[in-house]
């Protein structure tokens, strides 16, 4: 666990519909290489696990000076289109970082540049969860861990038993009588 990165986010008025945070783009390059950086710019990235892979607007590509590394065919909710391809390095919430990550360009909706796509969420571990109406969503590199909410109910159903006795399904109870009682004595 100690080289793993990580970042929750937590709605401050219930319920997201939309899962956004900030993230930082730049050219592609190796971080550890030496030489000059470039300049990371920051955007608004939409997490959406019904992308296949991420995306970027011709805003980004125009502030950060990227040049396209290749052409390829794209479906998505505007349809089939061709769409340039660019490397990139992307950073997301407390310094959690991709490099090297091919993205096409494409046209976004609802304020952000950026949609953070299936080919960096399945290089870690993802949920969502809605408890008291408040939804938390968190991410961590690299994967750590299989998350079965079945296995967790059932793993607590067990020490639930083990620390009560039997289940309350398995304990017959004494019935209740009810009506008159008849063998009351008068007096």
């Amino acid at each position: 666990m100690p080289n793993s990165k990580s970042f929750t986010v937590t709605a401050t008025g219930g319920l997201l519909r939309v899962l956004q945070t900030s993230c930082k783009i730049s050219q592609g390059f190796d971080p550890v290489g030496g030489g000059a950086h470039p300049p990371l710019v920051e955007y608004q990235a939409i997490w959406d696990t019904g992308a296949t892979a991420s995306v970027i607007t011709q805003a980004v590509v125009d502030a950060c000076g990227l040049q396209p590394i290749g052409v390829i065919q794209t479906h998505g909710v505007h349809g089939t289109q061709l769409s340039e391809v660019y490397l990139v390095n992307i950073m997301v919430p407390n310094g959690v970082g991709f490099m090297h990550v091919e993205v096409t360009k494409g046209k976004l909706v609802g304020g952000a540049d950026v949609l953070i796509g299936m080919d960096i969420i399945t290089s870690g571990d993802f949920s969502v969860t809605n408890k008291g109406g408040t939804t938390t969503f968190s991410f961590r590199v690299p994967s750590e861990v299989h998350t079965d909410y079945v296995k967790e109910f059932r793993e607590e159903l067990i020490r639930e038993q083990q620390t009560h006795g039997s289940s309350a399904a398995g304990r017959k109870k004494k019935p209740k009588a009810f009506g008159k009682n008849k063998n009351k004595k008068k007096g």
